[in-house]
């Protein structure tokens, strides 16, 4: 497949983020938060998947998205903050200089055209992709406009063989006659990772599928009961079955056979396995038990009356912050069916177009509901509200404000019906900031040659977003503890065996302090692999100083310990 921007797309899928990542330190202080294992964050989800692949590649089981549907009403125009001159572009993405001024034209303009959706989409899915286990899912919610345009970028990015399936999902009573059919209904696309076996085990069985089902009207000792054909349409036994209270024989319908051999029909006759019909006089059939299924589990197919409709996420939006707050969020309901067909206790929820936070909703409800714990991780933009609708008058100025209070009412009220449920309802916060450290005119450098202020300390907000830029970079998860280490008085921070010193006040004592912490076989917490430090603190003299003494220093935990300097 191919359009207008797509070699552009590639280059913004490979570009590194040229962004931090800050905590909320106050409110991931929270009693609530504190221990939380669950995410929010605010972002263009382009820069936030960068940032979060390194530590969480090949770790999520399902992603869950809902992007803008390029209707023409739904606000979708291209928007895109990289400033390059269409020679810079032309040489980055190997283009002619009349395409990448086209491309340029429909950047910088805001265009809604299908070749701007795409290449908003690709980067995004090609990023994503990386995130998915072996047996992932990734579902995106999209409507008629695109959803063929989806599915061949989908091909492309996670493979046509791949390819899972689509749920079609009925999302309101009627289409307000708009159209020559009026639509009624949202695709749901499914493409898995590689294990496309465990990618989606199906919908779990409720209680009302059960009983509408399932019944045991001779009181079978088994329990509860259905039937089904004893009979298939693939070569295999085809003899006379004996109804020995009635006298009738039966032999298999024209062009079937018997799924089973004449002596295991005859074992499962006497079983009470196989009946003739429930009143002794019809068919043979066999009974299939609900206590011997494997998985109690149904296949998705058409989602058409029992998975909530756009109405219901309307109200549960208004039931926790008020009316008219938010349009067309999709209901839990929908994505709790997504989320039980496709992950399990442990697994963790991506999805990176949070809206009006319904999946993270979702999943809170799922783990009460089944008793799992499953994490979820929700990115959203900071995008504007619209003055004229009921979100910016209540007070909500951006949709991700709405995420956030929409995640928190839920988790609240949540917590106030489950009393004694003890899982996670809380979560982290964090979001992108621009790098302090590269010079306005040099947003487009990468790490390698960045412009870097010197001489100039850091503030304490700064020399935090640093420190959990750089352990996410390196592979730590944004839950993972930071330790503080003591080197006679120069703090230093431990994270998953990788030690950070960003500090400016490193002296030849914290290095004596240093080495003997490696050398303390009883502190076995202190075992770290990696040493990283920050360049604009530590002048060539302490560089040099703690370089070779690493490098010559035979520690007796007998650690191999690289050290890497960056800006």
């Amino acid at each position: 497949m191919n359009w207008l921007g797509k070699s552009y797309s590639r280059l913004l899928a490979n570009l590194p983020p040229k962004t931090l990542i800050h905590a909320d330190v106050e409110h991931n202080a929270q009693e609530q938060h504190k221990d939380s294992k669950n995410l929010l964050i605010k972002g263009d989800n382009l820069e936030v998947l960068k940032h979060l692949v390194n530590a969480y590649s090949e770790k999520v089981k399902m992603i869950y998205i809902d992007p803008p549907y390029n209707t023409g009403l739904d606000g979708f125009v291209y928007n895109d903050d990289r400033k390059f001159t269409k020679e810079q572009l032309a040489e980055l993405a190997g283009l002619d200089i009349d395409e990448a001024e086209r491309i340029l034209s429909f950047a910088d303009q805001g265009s809604s055209s299908h070749s701007a959706w795409l290449t908003f989409m690709y980067p995004r899915l090609y990023v994503a992709k990386e995130f998915l286990q072996e047996d992932g899912v990734i579902f995106i919610s999209i409507d008629d406009n695109e959803v063929n345009q989806l599915r061949l970028i989908c091909d492309e990015v996670f493979g046509e063989s791949n390819f899972l399936g689509t749920i079609i999902w009925k999302k309101k009573t009627n289409g307000n006659n708009v159209g020559y059919i009026p639509p009624v209904h949202d695709y749901i696309l499914a493409y898995g990772r590689a294990n496309l076996e465990a990618a989606i085990a199906g919908v779990p069985f409720t209680q009302e599928y059960i009983d509408k089902t399932y019944s045991n009207p001779d009181n079978d000792p088994r329990g509860p009961w259905t039937t089904s054909d004893l009979s298939a349409n693939h070569e295999g036994p085809h003899f006379p079955i004996i109804n020995e209270k009635t006298g009738k024989t039966y032999l298999p319908p024209s062009g079937r056979y018997w799924v089973f051999n004449e002596e295991e029909v005859k074992r499962r006759i006497t079983d009470g396995r196989i009946i003739f019909g429930k009143t002794g006089n019809a068919a043979p059939i066999q009974k299939k038990y609900l206590s011997e299924r494997v998985s109690q589990r149904t296949k998705a197919g058409s989602w058409w009356d029992s998975n909530g409709l756009n109405s219901d996420g309307t109200k549960e939006i208004a039931s926790l912050l008020g009316p008219k707050i938010f349009e067309h969020s999709k209901p839990t309901q929908l994505i709790k069916d997504l989320i039980r067909m496709s992950t399990d206790s442990g697994d963790v929820v991506l999805d990176f177009f949070a809206g009006s936070g319904t999946t993270a909703h979702s999943v809170y409800l799922s783990n009460i509901e089944d008793k799992k714990d499953r994490r979820v991780i929700s990115v959203q933009l900071e995008e504007p509200t619209d003055p004229k609708k009921g979100a910016y008058k209540a007070g909500f100025r951006t949709i991700f404000e709405i995420t956030k209070q929409r995640i928190s009412e839920a988790a609240k009220k949540l917590g106030e019906q489950n009393t004694d449920y003890k899982g996670d309802l809380g979560f982290k916060l964090f979001e992108i900031v621009n790098d302090f450290r590269i010079e306005e005119d040099d947003k487009e450098l990468t790490l390698s040659n960045l412009t870097m202020f010197n001489d100039v300390l850091l503030t304490d907000e700064q020399y935090q977003t640093l420190l959990t830029t750089w352990a996410l970079y390196d592979g730590s998860e944004l839950t993972a503890p930071i330790y503080d280490i003591d080197l006679d008085g120069y703090t230093a921070h431990l994270c998953d065996r990788r030690l950070y010193m960003i500090a400016p006040d490193f002296s030849s004592n914290a290095l004596k302090a240093l080495l003997h912490k490696l050398d303390d076989t009883d502190d076995k917490d202190f075992d770290p692999n990696k040493i990283v430090y920050y360049a604009n603190n530590f002048d060539s003299v302490k560089q040099l100083e703690l370089n070779e003494a690493l490098k010559s220093y035979a520690n007796k935990k007998s650690i191999e310990i690289d050290v890497v300097v960056r800006n």
